[in-house]
């Protein structure tokens, strides 16, 4: 046994703080877009700028961590996730704003490191080695940082000022730190290399899983960042009465209830057992996704603009889970390498199309601009057919997985058999 009771809270801890970096954005934007008096589209800049920090650094906290270990990873997640949000709740300029953004980045990959790495190791050998449980578990401590956040701080908002409220979700990721000192870690596996990845490019089933996830981290990313801002246009014209405060306070709950729909969407498709379906459910979850827009776009109540946002979180529960266990599948084994490469792929949707919904929500409104989502659920669901009729590859992978991360393709049809990040 090479950890203790504090290396599992640390583990946690990192897939709780990832959680609250994916929300941070979203859960502040009613409130810091007027502070910086920036409009949508400069507020989707910075989130292309977050989303492209967490690009670059998903590549490099691997080497970072095979060379310094799992503890100098956590500490630096930990304290630069806190120190940029502490630099959000003090910004009044974009460009400072903008530096608070690339900083979170870097905290939320480190903090991606310690959660889905050494989380899930670490839970895995409590579930007596089964990674699948392991991750799901590890999933469900990144839900409800994605639904904490944006909960705290409704209430913070009408209680306190933007300062103080935000400064306390820097004080909340500061607090794991104290966790990392008595915890005992275990040797750190091989991570992604560049090398690795140059012989996955080649193969159909990392182009075609890399384009699913790419569709994918675009939608999230975009309901992430905008669902608050969408929800505070929709409150305003059902309710005009409502003082600002409460308006601002009910749309961050709008991502809460968007995050809790999630988890429990993820848990539930966790317990349910997909061994050869696991591509038509992504592309039904695309087709459904598409409805649930297209009826967001003209939605007129609030009430009615909650459940959709619920509907939504459930409708997206499976895709990101599913994608990576069916490609794992299919390649005979997951590795670190063809997470590594899927995932940064992935991330490029969440650098172009959020920003794209900012551009068009400048001069229109962000319930309009959702419309430019439509599209990539179709592609969503074609890419995902793709994926369900793609052979095997269970040579190829045997090539080129990285040995600390195989695992049997009966393991990997809805949660990764290798460690994974949940955007």
């Amino acid at each position: 046994m090479d950890h203790n009771i504090w290396t599992l809270i640390v583990g946690l801890s990192g897939a709780f703080g990832l959680g609250m970096c994916f929300a941070m954005l979203g859960s502040i934007a009613v409130k810091m877009m007027p502070r910086m008096d920036i409009d949508q589209a400069k507020f989707g800049t910075m989130i292309s700028a977050f989303m492209f920090a967490c690009l670059v650094a998903s590549l490099a906290v691997g080497v970072l961590q095979d060379r310094l270990g799992f503890q100098t990873v956590a500490i630096v997640g930990f304290v630069a996730a806190a120190v940029a949000v502490f630099l959000l709740a003090n910004a009044r300029t974009a460009e400072a704003g903008m530096a608070a953004c690339i900083l979170l980045g870097i905290g939320a990959m480190a903090c991606n490191t310690t959660g889905n790495v050494l989380g899930t190791r670490v839970v895995g050998e409590v579930l007596m080695n089964n990674p699948a449980a392991a991750n799901n578990l590890v999933n469900v401590c990144f839900g409800l940082g994605l639904f904490l956040t944006p909960f705290i701080v409704s209430f913070l908002f009408q209680k306190l000022t933007y300062e103080k409220a935000v400064s306390i979700l820097g004080v909340i990721l500061l607090v794991p730190v104290l966790f990392t000192l008595p915890a005992k870690y275990p040797a750190a596996p091989e991570g992604f290399t560049l090398g690795q990845a140059f012989g996955l490019l080649r193969e159909p089933l990392t182009i075609v899983a890399a384009l699913v996830l790419f569709c994918y981290i675009a939608l999230e990313s975009s309901f992430t960042n905008w669902l608050a801002p969408f929800g505070k246009e929709v409150i305003k014209n059902d309710r005009p009465d409502l003082p600002v405060e409460q308006v601002d306070a009910s749309a961050a709950r709008m991502l809460s209830a968007f995050a809790v729909a999630m988890m429990i969407g993820r848990l539930i498709t966790g317990l349910t057992t997909i061994t050869n379906a696991g591509g038509w459910l992504i592309a039904g979850s695309g087709i459904v996704a598409a409805i649930v827009i297209l009826a967001m776009t003209g939605v007129k109540g609030s009430g009615a603009a909650f459940t959709l946002a619920a509907v939504s979180g459930l409708v997206f529960a499976p895709a990101f889970p599913t994608t990576v266990g069916v490609t794992f599948d299919k390649a005979g084994g997951g590795s670190g390498s063809l997470f590594g490469i899927i995932f940064a792929v992935g991330l490029l949707g969440a650098v172009i199309v959020p920003k794209a919904i900012g551009n068009m929500a400048k001069g229109a409104s962000v319930q309009k601009a959702l419309k430019l989502l439509l599209p990539i659920c179709i592609i969503l669901a074609i890419l995902a057919a793709v994926l369900q009729k793609l052979p095997a590859k269970k040579a190829a992978a045997a090539e080129t997985a990285a040995p600390q991360a195989t695992a049997p393709a009966a393991q990997s049809t809805e949660a990764p058999a290798a460690p994974a990040q949940q955007p």
